[in-house]
């Protein structure tokens, strides 16, 4: 298994951070991710990331990386590649975890998705303020409908899925950006592929997310 160093898991942090800042500067996305984007990546200038919790960067061993198997780096755009390369090495070494309730008509979700927070509240690089990570999914999965007080950030990694919000379903492709406000109710569903997307929280960071 490799080992996540706190130099990997920099470079990879930079990585999404770089690519935030690129697609920030072309003047190109909507207002609301815009906005976003400029907020998350103020934020990330005020984490120390010259301190790091070793006891967070550990492999949690989940069975997503199982689900994992199965990416291909094709599957990526040449604007997210360099995050896929960044992570691809190390995806069995992240801290990957679930920690919604048990589900009676899902009892296999806790075992097929996951994310690997690299800075948060309970991270490797701590910060209460905003949040920086990834979210794995296996193929075939549906994300339930959920909500959360943060406001959420993603940018599809590797895979093409569907994504639900306030009652309205579109596919995005890797390099797709899709910003959730503050407690907006939203859904993911796989198809025949994994979704490895990264993501970042602003606000309330500290609340976790709850089904509907």
């Amino acid at each position: 298994m490799a080992t996540l160093s706190p130099a990997a898991a920099l470079t990879a942090i930079h990585t999404i951070r770089d690519h935030f800042a690129r697609r920030l500067a072309t003047g190109r996305e909507t207002p609301e991710v815009t906005a976003e984007l400029a907020n998350v990546l103020a934020l990330l200038e005020t984490v120390d990331f010259s301190r790091v919790d070793s006891e967070h960067l550990s492999a949690s061993g989940h069975p997503v990386i199982q689900q994992l198997r199965q990416l291909e780096e094709r599957r990526a755009t040449s604007a997210t590649r360099a995050i896929f390369q960044a992570f691809q090495p190390y995806l069995d070494a992240l801290p990957w975890r679930y920690s919604y309730t048990p589900r009676l008509d899902a009892p296999d979700i806790g075992t097929r998705m996951a994310w690997a927070e690299l800075v948060g509240p309970i991270a490797p690089f701590k910060s209460n303020t905003v949040c920086l990570g990834l979210t794995a999914m296996g193929p075939d999965l549906l994300y339930p409908l959920h909500t959360h007080p943060a406001v959420e950030t993603y940018l599809v990694v590797s895979g093409t899925a569907s994504w639900t919000a306030t009652g309205v379903t579109r596919q995005h492709p890797p390099g797709a950006l899709i910003v959730h406000p503050a407690h907006v109710v939203h859904a993911m569903r796989t198809t025949n592929e994994p979704l490895l997307a990264a993501y970042a929280w602003t606000g309330d960071v500290e609340t976790l997310s709850s089904y509907v």
